[in-house]
């Protein structure tokens, strides 16, 4: 049996150094989305922020990362980063998120970020510890 990890939500609006040739988000920018999103929903959703794993000389990298990108998102809208962690393994946690337009609630991207702990002081993945395993778990 699987576990069914809470999903969340982070708004971000799309803005114009966004925008690329074809005046629609450049692909960059959606990682660059999922990414202040996950920080967001770190301090607010999860009770820890990147500052206190820097602080207990942890750091999270993206070791693997798969968009699919459905329509885009232009400038003005606002972008809803809906984000939860599929899996969680000793030293990581796979986050799976869809990024919907607000106004008409179509996927716009989705896919999965592998993400793994590291220690900051040798740069090699970490054990995650049990009282962060907690947190990560609703």
């Amino acid at each position: 049996m699987s576990i069914i990890y809470s999903k969340f939500e982070t708004e971000i609006l799309v803005r114009p150094d966004d925008i690329d040739m074809n005046e629609h988000v450049h692909n960059s920018k959606y990682f660059d989305y999922v990414l202040a999103a996950r920080y967001d929903q770190m301090k607010r959703c999860y009770g820890m922020s990147m500052e206190e794993f820097i602080e207990r000389g942890f750091g999270w990298v993206v070791s693997a990362c798969r968009l699919n990108f459905k329509r885009p998102l232009k400038l003005g809208d606002t972008a809803i980063v809906r984000a939860r962690i599929q899996t969680i393994k000793s030293n990581g946690v796979d986050v799976v998120f869809e990024i919907v337009k607000k106004e008409n609630k179509k996927i716009c991207v989705d896919g999965i970020f592998e993400y793994t702990m590291i220690n900051l002081q040798t740069q090699r993945a970490a054990t995650i510890p049990d009282d962060i395993l907690k947190k990560y778990s609703v």
